[in-house]
């Protein structure tokens, strides 16, 4: 979601769209093609709803053993749970480096204990299948 939501505002737009292909090398995008991506989200593209509909463009495949099989490193102990806090601390030391907005954003949806602990399996349902609180 950071990578393709260029101007950092929590939101995907048009604009967003086009710098993202432009850094693909795809300087001509169709403005209807544009279009079209972002009516899929039927509203602003914010992170639940990018979730949403890149969990329902990963259907017919396998992802959910791809994503629990990527949450497993986090959690040796095999428990079906990661420390919310060092979770946020990987997220923004390692690799692409989120902000704390985006891990926000990201734990919006995460089904949370009392403890502090992401329940990622439940997670990887809502990624992969969407969330019913969303729905209704």
């Amino acid at each position: 979601f950071g990578c393709i939501d260029q101007d950092r505002d929590g939101v995907i737009k048009k604009q967003d769209l086009k710098e993202t292909y432009a850094q693909l090398g795809k300087l001509n995008v169709k403005e209807e093609e544009l279009d079209e991506m972002l009516n899929e989200g039927k509203g602003p593209i914010n992170f639940t709803v990018f979730l949403t509909l890149f969990g329902e463009k990963l259907s017919g495949t396998d992802p959910e053993d791809t994503i629990l099989a990527a949450f497993k490193l986090f959690d040796p102990n095999g428990t079906g749970f990661v420390n919310k806090d060092e979770f946020r601390r990987l997220l923004m030391n390692q690799a692409d480096k989120f902000t704390a907005e985006e891990v926000d954003q990201a734990f919006a949806l995460a089904p949370i204990d009392p403890t502090g602990n992401i329940d990622y399996k439940s997670l990887c349902y809502i990624i992969t299948h969407g969330d019913e609180k969303e729905e209704s």
